[in-house]
């Protein structure tokens, strides 16, 4: 069930969110100082292509809070506006609804990323 959600995902809606946490990692990754931020860009892109099996759990710290209230200004809202509109999308028929809530969960992802790993889902 997984796969045929990943699948299902990735065709319809995923590879856009995926798209824009790619490409604001490699505008990151321009420059010696962000590159931890654009490795961290990749690990996301990769989670929002094949979300379905994986979750994510936050750690917060100072050096995080600092980070994502950085990241938000610079980025982190156009993600998460994409996502959230995609997800309101998905969410107007019944079938489109775990869809629809998986995009939320990018969207929070988009405001912290910053101190979020990405686990196994039990």
């Amino acid at each position: 069930m997984r796969m045929i959600g990943n699948l299902f995902w990735f065709f319809l809606g995923g590879g856009i969110v995926a798209l824009l946490w790619f490409f604001v990692g490699i505008i990151c990754c321009c420059t010696i100082i962000c590159i931890p931020v654009g490795l961290q860009c990749f690990k996301f892109a990769s989670f929002t292509l094949f979300p379905f099996g994986r979750t994510m759990q936050t750690r917060d710290n100072t050096v995080n809070i600092l980070l994502n209230a950085i990241w938000i200004i610079v980025f982190g809202w156009e993600i998460a506006l994409t996502s959230v509109v995609i997800g309101a999308i998905w969410c107007i028929t019944v079938v489109g609804i775990p869809m629809g809530v998986q995009c939320i969960k990018f969207a929070r992802l988009a405001l912290v990323p910053f101190g979020t790993v990405i686990v196994p889902a039990r």
